[in-house]
């Protein structure tokens, strides 16, 4: 496992740029004027819930970096288990992982996770670059069809493996923009999608965090018998608000939380930058 934080963020970020081309565009757009850099908020990871590839296995290297565990989130239509993990250093990006419940799902489902997890070494889970290490199981692109009638989160997870699923822009840490709705619109006016689920803005300064997101970029994934462009990820901007205390709300809200995983939906149009 790493044992530099940065070097950890720093790889997960260029593995996730590799795939998500638009990344760079947007972090570029909302530049600050001021010399400051763009400050991530948090970035998010997905696995399955088979003992093999848990979320506790995931959690174990940012654990071992001084995460600590914030709260924890249910999602009960997509059958997701999530938590989220916070730095005792502010500075530090929180981190937000979440689990397929297999148990929750179709036989068929359950049949075809527990064979691609059942393909992965055990010991992979401790390498330094696990989390941004890919997909570790052979899969047909018939299979991804089956898993994404059931699952957009499990099919996903299928075709790409382990990577970080996005990246989240601070919009409190922005020098030229002040609000959400000023940093939605400078997107738009650039081609670029937002993931309208539950209205471009999920939350509300009563609910102390704002939330959008860009739909995922699209990318080639090489399936074990084809090629095929698919979503991959996408890049999240928050804005959070401060607590009675005076100090950031540094939560997640599960309502708006659930809206964000659909920014990797196959069947919603895509960016067309």
């Amino acid at each position: 496992m790493h044992t530099d934080r940065d070097t950890l963020f720093q790889n997960l970020w260029e593995n996730y740029c590799e795939v998500t081309p638009s990344a760079g565009h947007i972090h570029r757009l909302l530049d600050n004027t001021q010399g400051k850099a763009i400050v991530n908020d948090h970035i998010a990871l997905r696995t399955f819930n088979p003992d093999r590839l848990n979320l506790e296995k995931l959690a174990a290297h940012f654990k071992a970096l001084g995460y600590q565990q914030g709260g924890e989130y249910h999602f009960k239509a997509k059958k997701l288990y999530a938590q989220h993990f916070e730095h005792p250093d502010p500075t530090a990006p929180k981190v937000f992982i979440s689990e397929l419940l297999v148990d929750q799902c179709s036989a068929a489902l359950q049949s075809t996770v527990h064979a691609l997890v059942d393909a992965v070494d055990p010991s992979v889970t401790t390498a330094d670059n696990f989390l941004y290490s890919g997909r570790h199981w052979d899969l047909d692109y018939a299979t991804y069809q089956q898993l994404l009638e059931e699952s957009e989160y499990a099919a996903w997870l299928a075709a790409w493996g382990y990577r970080a699923n996005h990246f989240t822009v601070s919009v409190n840490h922005l020098s030229q923009f002040k609000t959400l709705a000023e940093v939605n619109q400078r997107l738009k006016d650039e081609g670029y999608q937002l993931n309208s689920s539950g209205g471009e803005i999920k939350g509300s300064p009563e609910e102390l965090l704002e939330q959008s997101s860009t739909m995922a970029d699209r990318a080639e994934v090489a399936f074990s018998d084809k090629n095929a462009i698919i979503p991959s990820c996408f890049y999240e901007f928050a804005l959070r608000y401060p607590k009675a205390d005076g100090q950031l709300y540094s939560g997640f809200v599960a309502a708006s939380a659930d809206k964000i995983f659909e920014s990797t939906d196959s069947n919603r149009t895509d960016n067309k930058r």
